[in-house]
């Protein structure tokens, strides 16, 4: 039923996901006679049912027919988050041009291309993750897109939060070309003014923790640093060659 509803959602409705799952209410008029055929009708339907069958839960009074409907708790908020995460992947999938043109990005260092197909990807699904979350939560939150996207081209392997050199780096590369390696360190900035800033901050980190410590040991002497800094739909990339 949660996946029904994230595949039904239009923007209104991300929106409100969005809402659900950084704890805030949201206002629904809810059916309780539905019919399991009447379901799919109206996408308010679904709102109906994911009350009824405890996946949303009501705060305060009932008014009218309508309640202020909530996620109840930190398993639901799960399910919501992992089928949200689930639609993602299949929109990388049926992007594979986008996804072609990152991976050619990365790899010939062609930082303009990864800006712009990358933020065409935030466009499509930042609104229905927790792009309010806790500071701790954001950065992970971006991790998780970029792994999606990398993951879905067969042609290197990815190394997430993979001990390199003097700590751990967010995303390792191994190409298919064994000369080359790829390292990545993602950043979020508080406002679009920080972007620089947050790059800045990524790649003195990839140098500072030796994070291309792995690759060399791999025989990868031509090492790509992107340093990739986050807010809101936006992002911002460097690259250095080390």
């Amino acid at each position: 039923m949660v996946k029904r509803f994230v595949d039904k959602a239009d923007t209104t409705t991300k929106d409100e996901i969005e809402q659900l799952i950084v704890g805030d209410a949201v206002e629904k008029k809810i059916r309780l006679d539905l019919t399991y055929d009447e379901i799919d009708n109206i996408i308010d339907n679904v709102w109906s049912v994911l009350f009824t069958t405890g996946y949303l839960t009501r705060v305060g009074k009932t008014r009218n027919g309508v309640y202020n409907l909530v996620i109840p708790n930190k398993e639901v908020r799960e399910v919501f988050v992992s089928q949200i995460n689930e639609w993602f992947n299949g929109v990388v999938k049926s992007d594979s041009s986008s996804t072609k043109k990152i991976v050619s990005g990365f790899l010939e260092g062609k930082t303009d291309d990864i800006q712009r197909e990358l933020t065409m990807f935030l466009g499509e699904t930042i609104s229905v993750l927790d792009t309010k979350a806790r500071s701790e939560e954001k950065e992970n939150f971006y991790h998780g897109i970029l792994i999606g996207i990398l993951k879905n081209y067969s042609g290197w392997a990815v190394k997430s939060n993979k001990e390199s050199g003097d700590g751990f780096a967010d995303i390792l590369l191994k190409p298919k070309n064994p000369d080359v390696g790829i390292v990545i360190e993602l950043k979020y900035a508080r406002s679009m003014n920080d972007l620089d800033k947050a790059c800045e901050r990524a790649m003195e980190q990839i140098k500072n923790r030796r994070y291309d410590a792995e690759l060399r040991d791999d025989g990868r002497n031509v090492i790509l640093a992107y340093g990739i800094a986050f807010c809101k739909k936006r992002c911002k990339v460097v690259v250095e060659k080390l």
